[in-house]
């Protein structure tokens, strides 16, 4: 597919006049490296260079292909916003551009190699600038969500003792309400058409930067970003990854489960604040040459989803289970996508359901992965290899994914355990480097020579994978039956419920259930009324915590008596489930949380369901 270079105002005039090479020293001493050898490094076939620097010794080895005619002048970055404005960059123009803003963060900006930056942007195309700018400098980024608030701005500012700040408009008057209990902040970068006192204007320094910028010769294993993990419990930890642990230790990732070509135009709708985010839209993307496709979309749409499917050559498509859960809602059989032919999903468990779904009404095969903000992708569904609906696939190289108890041994298949990764004599280099200034926390990951995830699955006998939960999201409910006082003629109900007022002096335990929320969850969106469901702990004065579910409805049942549909849905999740496993509480809701992740979802609704929040 040919796709004609455009490259058009966005809010600013980009400045296109492109200078010669601009490779980093290292590139004077030794070859290039070729997708072949980044391949072989995955596969622990070749070892981990000294030094590597993504923008030098992949965006610009793109660029000099242009240059030479090896590859066409492709997108490497394709923009839309769904109102008429489009921004199409190729590799070269990607590289003067970042060139530029290189110099705009260690000149105006006088931040040094090594100095944090925050940057909470939306998807728009200056936070692909300013990522492959910090780094050409060495700058360590953190990205971060528009959806932050001054409190968790306020966090990452001091944990992480950081220098400089990149945000949009939007995000400008948290930061300033908070900026004064920040000492380390020297820099406050904002991104916006308009000029705001006590800020640098990114577009304004843009425009009269230098090209000129000598890529930093950085160390494989030098930081390069941070990313606040989130957790049930406790603050966020700063997972922080090396320029080859992410640079690098995505490109099996990129051609196996994202099957992508320099040919590929792929859309990824994760958040700029996630790591996924990272994986699809820049380095297993930009690694194989593919074009990176970004709609602006700040709130999803299913229609506007759907006509972009339709009307843009997108051939890779990569979003969470929930939006393929609210788009098989739609008559998918009328729409008629221009070029799509794979389609992955990640970040949460995908229901078997909706991927029968979404195959009958589109013919394309759904192939989810798994894996963590700390090590990457560690079970994927593969092209060429069996789909079994519900399970995560197998585990990908370079690691060996075993379920193991809670004393490091390893579980024979059908055993529910931990998911960990077996570790040799040295730690992976697509691992991340440690959980900054929390040597308990990094440490306690280990559990003999395992890596401990932290999820909670088990392995099949051929080898596939099944998650249950997060540790921390498995529900463990007491099974206790109330016994009623002597004299009383009330007769004891199955679970636990009782009729009228009676007192009770006593329970008849059976036992404690371990719960996982996405089996439930997956039994209530069989039901016709359930659009999207999230199932967390419930505090319970008997059995401590129970089932809950908060439900969002489809159209025909919205009328529906609350109390008749609960006890439908309830009897629905028993049939479908073991009974002990249905949702003691049901809570109608117009919708939830607007995070794209179950898990976060999840994270929110028992914060609150709890009282943390």
């Amino acid at each position: 597919m040919k796709i004609l270079l455009h490259c058009r105002t966005f809010r600013l005039t980009w400045l296109t006049k492109l200078s010669g090479r601009h490779f980093h020293g290292d590139h004077q001493i030794r070859a290039p490296l070729t997708t072949a050898d980044f391949e072989a490094i995955n596969l622990c076939d070749k070892s981990v260079p000294k030094n590597f620097n993504f923008a030098g010794d992949v965006l610009d080895q793109w660029s000099l292909k242009e240059q030479t005619g090896e590859r066409p002048a492709n997108p490497a970055l394709w923009w839309v916003n769904g109102q008429g404005d489009e921004v199409k960059w190729s590799f070269r123009e990607l590289g003067s551009l970042s060139r530029k803003a290189a110099n705009v963060l260690t000149k105006p900006c006088g931040l040094q190699r090594g100095d944090r930056v925050a940057v909470i942007l939306p998807r728009i195309p200056e936070w692909w600038l300013i990522n492959v700018a910090c780094i050409r400098t060495g700058l360590v980024f953190m990205p971060g969500t528009t959806q932050l608030t001054a409190r968790d701005i306020l966090y990452r500012l001091q944990v992480s003792e950081a220098k400089g700040i990149v945000v949009s408009e939007e995000v400008a008057p948290a930061v300033e309400s908070i900026v004064s209990e920040c000492p380390n902040l020297k820099t406050k970068l904002l991104v916006s058409p308009h000029s705001r006192e006590g800020w640098l204007s990114f577009h304004q320094l843009l425009q009269s930067a230098s090209e000129e910028h000598s890529c930093v010769e950085t160390g494989s294993q030098e930081p390069m970003a941070i990313y606040f993990t989130s957790g049930t419990t406790g603050s966020p930890k700063m997972a922080q990854h090396s320029h080859s642990s992410i640079g690098i230790g995505y490109a099996v990732c990129g051609r196996y489960w994202l099957d992508l070509k320099s040919s590929d135009v792929i859309w990824n709708m994760s958040d700029t604040g996630w790591i996924k985010a990272a994986i699809g839209s820049v380095f297993s993307s930009w690694l194989w040459g593919a074009c990176v496709f970004v709609h602006r979309m700040a709130s999803f749409d299913t229609d506007a989803f759907l006509d972009t499917l339709v009307t843009y050559p997108i051939t890779t498509m990569c979003s969470a289970p929930t939006v393929y859960r609210m788009l098989v809602q739609k008559d998918l059989k009328r729409y008629k996508f221009k070029k799509l032919r794979h389609c992955v999903t990640g970040g949460e468990p995908l229901n078997p359901e909706v991927m029968e779904q979404w195959k009958a009404q589109t013919g394309l095969q759904l192939y989810e992965g798994y894996g963590q903000t700390e090590v990457g992708i560690i079970c994927a569904n593969v092209k060429g290899q069996e789909i079994k609906p519900g399970s995560m696939g197998r585990g990908v190289l370079p690691y060996d994914v075993q379920i193991i108890d809670e004393n490091g041994n390893v579980l024979p298949p059908g055993k529910e355990g931990e998911i960990a990764l077996r570790l040799k004599s040295t730690r992976p280099f697509c691992f991340f480097s440690e959980y900054v200034n929390n040597p308990e926390k990094t440490a306690a990951t280990l559990r003999g020579n395992f890596y401990v995830t932290g999820d909670r699955g088990v392995k099949d006998s051929d080898g596939y994978f099944w998650f249950v939960g997060r540790a921390d999201d498995v529900i463990i409910s007491s099974g206790f039956v109330p016994l009623p006082l002597a004299g009383s003629d009330e007769s004891i109900r199955r679970g636990g419920q009782s009729a009228g007022r009676a007192q009770h002096s006593s329970f008849l335990f059976l036992g404690r259930y371990r719960i996982g929320p996405f089996e439930v969850e997956s039994a209530l969106i069989e039901h016709p009324a359930v659009v999207e469901s999230a199932v967390v702990s419930s505090p319970d004065p008997i059995r401590g915590e129970v089932v809950k579910a908060f439900v969002v409805l489809s159209a025909p049942f919205k009328s529906s008596n609350p109390e008749k549909l609960t006890l439908e849905l309830q009897d629905h999740v028993k049939k479908s489930t073991a009974p002990y496993k249905y949702p003691r509480k049901v809570e109608f809701v117009q919708e939830l949380p607007k995070t794209i992740t179950g898990k976060i979802k999840r994270n929110v609704l028992r914060d609150q369901e709890w009282g943390r929040r």
